[in-house]
């Protein structure tokens, strides 16, 4: 067979890749574990009576902003991670910054307490469960996002996992500001992390078992 004619046969073999299929599966994945979170949420917890003027405050939004800007961070690095050789890059700091801005914040909420006043300013009322209750929160968006990983192919599967984790568990927390009480960046700054830290972990274990391809 001469070389134009092994190129002619293999080029009518070629299929047409359609590049919005990963953006939708993540789409679809996202807007179902997002929707499982809010429903379980109302369903286990409730969401907060005052909700409709507590919404109205600045704080609040700050609250929101938390998680949300970590699930963004956390969605732009896994799926960059999910291809091969492509690192994360900036999606780092928008990880990180989150934390780092709520932690800043924190401190200067216990820095301008009285002493007596800062531990409990931390706990606040509901430090026992925080952390579980966005674990369980995060149980629609884990196979969610781990479903919509499926369609990459990652090769980092540790890392890729617990970034994974970490993107449904912050989904999960946004739901989880509908029910809580909490409106302090001290209490945030560690209830809320460990929380979200929590499936990140799991995810991080899990992702060499889900992952492989």
């Amino acid at each position: 067979m001469k070389t134009d004619d092994l190129i002619g046969l293999l080029s009518n073999q070629v299929t047409r890749i359609d590049r919005g299929a990963v953006a939708r599966r993540f789409t679809r994945a996202l807007m179902l574990g997002a929707l499982g979170s809010v429903l379980l949420m109302a369903i286990v917890y409730g969401v907060r009576p005052d909700l409709a003027s507590i919404a109205r405050t600045p704080v609040f939004w700050a609250k929101i902003a938390y998680p949300f800007v970590v699930a963004i961070g956390a969605f732009i690095a896994v799926t960059r991670l999910g291809r091969p050789g492509v690192r994360a890059g900036y999606a780092w700091a928008l990880v990180g910054l989150p934390f780092a801005a709520v932690w800043i914040a924190g401190w200067l909420v216990l820095d301008g307490a009285a002493p007596a006043q800062r531990l409990p300013i931390v706990l606040g009322q509901s430090w026992r469960t925080c952390p579980f209750n966005i674990l369980l929160l995060s149980v629609p968006t884990f196979p969610a996002v781990f479903w919509a990983m499926k369609s990459l192919a990652p090769t980092r599967l540790r890392l890729v996992g617990a970034v994974a984790g970490l993107l449904a568990s912050a989904i999960a927390t946004v739901a989880y500001c509908l029910h809580c009480p909490e409106m302090s960046p001290a209490f945030w700054s560690v209830w809320y992390a460990i929380g979200m830290m929590l499936p990140a972990c799991i995810g991080a274990w899990l992702g060499p078992k889900l992952l492989r391809w």
